[in-house]
């Protein structure tokens, strides 16, 4: 299948890019770089461009011959989106109304869309099923959540098969380190702790510690990026080219939820080192628990996480951060 990834630069767009094309996909990576890394994306597939800019997307899927589009193009902080809501709106949603007009212009039928557990909210079911109410506190979670309802209106009236994959907490690197997490500035825990025992941060600030948790700390499920992107894979085989138009939703997690402090403990238990930590004030926007239930992905996509526990996910993460203590050269 010829496949369109947009923000492919990205941390789990650059994975399910390399993913894909490995299982013998033709791959065009569209990225603005503004976030991604031009050696995050399989060599000799960027595109460097704007998913609001229809007509480099019309022209792309026109001479690519693309068939599916895997949509990862956004920003993505909450507590950035909380401070600035007017760029995620343009960015996420304008962004991607502008990419579904020219899917439907080219009749370009499949997409699988990059969403989030965010869009749960807080809520006293756990794990989280896809049945679960939906109640975005974030602006970035709102803006998640708008683009798949603006998805189904596409599938309802243009004939748009599509998939929504909301999942949790990405993280790890690949098994031999080559690839991993790079932000900047990075806000994802595993990579702050470890950037810490790297000597980049002083300590690790716990953003509140009196959460109705165990131990006062957010409890998150993290789901191994090589995970997703295999179920990335796995649903485009489910997306049909003719026919009835189908919508999927799945949620994608290990199904284990695990705290900030049982995350540190991880981190000195993989490492054997100790990690200075402090308390500061809760941020706006996060929730108490996020925890998946992903039997759905599982007995419909066949789906197994091979990564189930904490432990093993940061050692893949140590290992990245270990050999590439500044991230991607570029």
């Amino acid at each position: 299948m010829n496949i369109l990834v947009t923000g492919g630069a990205g941390y789990v767009g650059g994975f399910a890019a390399r993913h894909m094309q490995a299982a013998g996909h033709e791959v065009v990576v569209l990225d603005n770089l503004s976030e991604g890394h031009r050696s995050a994306a399989p060599d000799g597939t960027l595109v460097e461009g704007e998913i609001a800019d229809g007509d480099v997307v019309r022209a792309l899927l026109r001479e690519r011959e693309i068939e599916a589009v895997v949509h990862f193009a956004a920003s993505c902080y909450v507590g950035e989106s909380m401070s600035d809501p007017r760029s995620y709106w343009r960015n996420n949603v304008a962004g991607s109304l502008s990419l579904l007009e020219a899917m439907t212009d080219c009749r370009v039928r499949r997409m699988v869309f990059s969403s989030t557990c965010a869009v749960y909210g807080d809520t006293a079911a756990m794990p989280l099923d896809e049945n679960a109410p939906v109640r975005p506190k974030s602006t970035y979670a709102l803006t998640k959540h708008t683009i798949e309802q603006m998805i189904q209106d596409f599938s309802r009236a243009y004939g748009l098969c599509y998939a929504v994959l909301r999942y949790f907490n990405a993280s790890g690197a690949s098994a031999d380190g080559a690839y991993g997490e790079g932000h900047v500035p990075e806000t994802h825990l595993i990579p702050v702790v470890l950037q810490t025992l790297l000597g980049q941060r002083d300590e690790v600030r716990l953003f509140g510690d009196d959460y109705d948790t165990p131990d006062g700390t957010c409890i998150r499920d993290y789901v191994h990026v090589e995970d997703l992107a295999q179920a990335h894979e796995r649903v485009l085989e489910q997306l049909p080219a003719e026919g009835e138009p189908r919508g999927l939703l799945y949620n994608l997690g290990s199904g284990n939820g695990s705290s900030v402090r049982e995350v540190i403990r991880a981190v000195e238990r993989v490492t054997g080192q100790k990690v200075p930590c402090s308390v500061a004030e809760p941020r706006p926007g996060d929730t108490a628990r996020l925890v998946a239930a992903s039997g759905r992905a599982r007995h419909e996509l066949g789906w197994t996480p091979r990564y189930e526990t904490i432990d093993e996910v940061v050692a893949t993460a140590w290992e990245w951060h270990r050999l590439h203590p500044s991230g991607y050269p570029d």
